[in-house]
C-alpha cells in the first residue's frame, strides 16, 4: 500500500474510532431517526473539517512531509483525495442539517420532545451556545461557496490560470468552516482526545490558509533567475530555457523539479529540472508546448526575461539498493533522465548499477538523439530509442527481452499517465512488486 493510502485511510480510522468512543449515543438501546441524525451530523462534521485541515496544510507545500509521503506529487495526489472526501462529507452533513424539516412535513417522522435542556455552567461554552445561530449562518454560507470552488478545481478542462486563482479563496472559506466547528462541536468533545486532536489539526490548517491568503507559499525556498538562452524546437514542441540563478540556490537532485514563474500574471507552473546541479547557478528546463501556456512560450519569452523558482522538489531521484535500474520514458518524460545522466557522468567513480535507458517518442530529431546518446554514453547507460509508427510499441515483453535480469531492477517510468498505468500493470503481472515501480503523478489538478 502506498503512503498516501496509508495515511489517508489511517487518519479517516482513527478519526472515526475517536469519534465512536466520544459519542456512543449511536449505540443506544432505543435507537430513533434523531439519535442517529444528531451522532452521524457531529460524525460528518468532524471528519470534514479534519481532512480539509490536512488539506490546507498540505496546499502550501511542507518539504518535510515530501519523505513521508513520497514527495510533493504524491502529496498533491493526497491534497485532491481529501478535498473530495471533504465535499461528500460537507453535503452528507449539510443534508443531515436540513432533512429533519422536510421528513417531519412528509409525515415520514415524529417531531421529538424535548426535555429541560440543562443550563451550561462553563462561560466559554455559555459564549458558544449564545453564537450557535451565527455559526450556523457562516457554516451554511461557507459550505455553498465552497461546493462551487471545488467542483471547478475538478472541472480539468477548465483554464489552469483562473481556477488556480479560485482555488486560493478556499482558504477564506475554509477559515469561515473553522469558526463554524469550533463554537458547534459538541461540547464533551472537548474532553477527551477527539476535540483537542481537532483542534490542533484546525490551528495547523488555519495558520497554512493565512500563509496561502498572503501569498507566502513557498517563499523561503524562491529564488530569482534570468533566462539565459533559449532553444525551441518546433518539430517536436520543446522550449529549452536556460536560466542564471541570481540568488541562493542549495542545489537539487537530478529528477527533482521546481515551480517557475515566467508571467506573474499566470502564476507557477511545474517544471522538471533537465539538468544536474553544478553548482554554477546555471539549470535548464525542457518545457513542451502541449498548454495554452507552455504552447506560447517560445513567442512571449525572450533572454534577459527575469523569473522566479521554488523548490526543489519532488522523490524521483533515482534512490535504490537493488543490483539494476530499467529507466522508462516517453516523450518530454526524457527531461529528469537527462539530468541523471548528467549526474552520474559527473561522478568521480563509475555507477555501481547498470542502467537500460528506453526512450519512446513520437518525433526524434538528430541533434536531441545526439546530445542524449553522448550524455549516456558518458554516464555509462545503455540508451533504446524507439520511435512511434517506426518501431513497435515499447511493453514490458520487449524490455524484459533487452534485460534479462529485470527481475532484480527497479523501474523509474515519467511519461503519458495512461503509458505509465499499462507498464506498471504489465510490471505487477510479471511479479515485480508495487516499490520497485517509480512514478511522478505530474497531476496538479
Amino acid at each position: 500500500m502506498k503512503p498516501i493510502q496509508r495515511f489517508y485511510l489511517g487518519l479517516v480510522a482513527a478519526l472515526t474510532a475517536l469519534w465512536a468512543f466520544a459519542d456512543p449515543a449511536w449505540l443506544a438501546s432505543d435507537p430513533n431517526y434523531f439519535v442517529w441524525r444528531a451522532s452521524l451530523t457531529n460524525l460528518t462534521g468532524v471528519l470534514g473539517i479534519a481532512v480539509m485541515s490536512v488539506g490546507m496544510v498540505l496546499s502550501v507545500r511542507p518539504r518535510r512531509l515530501e519523505p513521508l509521503l513520497g514527495g510533493l506529487d504524491k502529496m498533491y495526489r493526497l491534497h485532491k483525495w481529501l478535498g473530495i472526501t471533504g465535499l461528500v462529507l460537507s453535503i452528507t452533513h449539510w443534508a443531515l442539517s436540513k432533512s429533519p424539516r422536510y421528513l417531519i412535513d412528509l409525515g415520514w417522522v415524529t417531531r421529538p420532545v424535548r426535555g429541560p435542556r440543562v443550563p451550561e455552567t462553563n462561560p466559554v461554552f455559555q459564549f458558544f451556545q449564545g453564537q450557535r445561530h451565527l455559526a450556523e449562518t457562516i457554516g451554511e454560507y461557507a459550505f455553498y461557496v465552497m461546493v462551487v470552488l471545488l467542483a471547478l478545481a475538478l472541472v480539468k478542462r477548465l483554464p489552469y490560470r483562473p481556477v488556480f486563482k479560485t482555488h486560493r479563496w478556499l482558504a477564506a472559506v475554509y477559515l469561515a468552516l473553522v469558526a463554524h466547528s469550533v463554537v458547534l462541536m459538541k461540547f464533551s468533545y472537548w474532553g477527551g482526545v477527539l476535540g483537542p486532536l481537532s483542534a490542533a489539526l484546525m490551528v495547523f490548517g488555519s495558520a497554512a490558509a493565512v500563509v496561502s491568503l498572503l501569498r507566502r507559499v513557498g517563499v523561503q525556498r524562491k529564488v530569482g533567475g534570468i533566462v539565459e538562452a533559449l532553444e525551441h524546437h518546433p518539430d517536436s514542441q520543446v522550449l529549452r530555457v536556460d536560466v542564471q540563478l541570481q540568488g541562493r540556490w542549495d542545489g537539487h537532485a537530478a529528477g527533482q523539479f521546481a515551480f517557475v514563474t515566467f508571467d506573474r500574471k499566470e502564476g507557477a507552473h511545474p517544471y522538471t529540472i533537465s539538468s544536474s546541479w553544478q553548482s554554477d547557478g546555471r539549470l535548464f528546463f525542457l518545457i513542451k508546448g502541449d498548454g495554452d501556456h507552455t504552447r506560447t512560450l517560445p513567442e512571449r519569452l525572450q533572454v534577459g526575461d527575469a523569473c522566479t523558482l521554488e523548490g526543489p522538489y519532488g522523490r524521483f531521484v533515482f534512490d535504490t539498493d537493488r543490483p539494476r535500474q530499467i529507466w522508462v520514458a516517453g516523450g518530454i518524460g526524457i527531461t529528469p533522465f537527462i539530468a541523471r545522466l548528467q549526474a552520474l557522468a559527473g561522478q568521480a567513480s563509475p555507477h555501481a548499477a547498470p542502467v537500460d535507458l528506453f526512450w519512446s517518442t513520437r518525433v526524434l530529431e538528430d541533434a536531441a538523439q545526439r546530445r542524449l546518446a553522448e550524455d549516456a554514453a558518458r554516464a555509462g547507460v545503455r540508451l533504446h530509442v524507439l520511435v512511434d509508427g517506426r518501431d513497435d510499441p515499447l511493453t514490458m515483453d520487449r524490455i524484459t527481452a533487452v534485460v534479462p535480469e529485470w527481475a532484480r531492477s527497479d523501474v523509474w517510468f515519467c511519461g503519458p499517465a495512461a503509458f505509465g498505468r499499462a507498464l506498471r500493470a504489465q510490471c505487477r503481472a510479471r511479479g515485480l512488486g508495487a516499490e520497485h515501480f517509480h512514478q511522478e503523478l505530474f497531476q496538479m489538478r
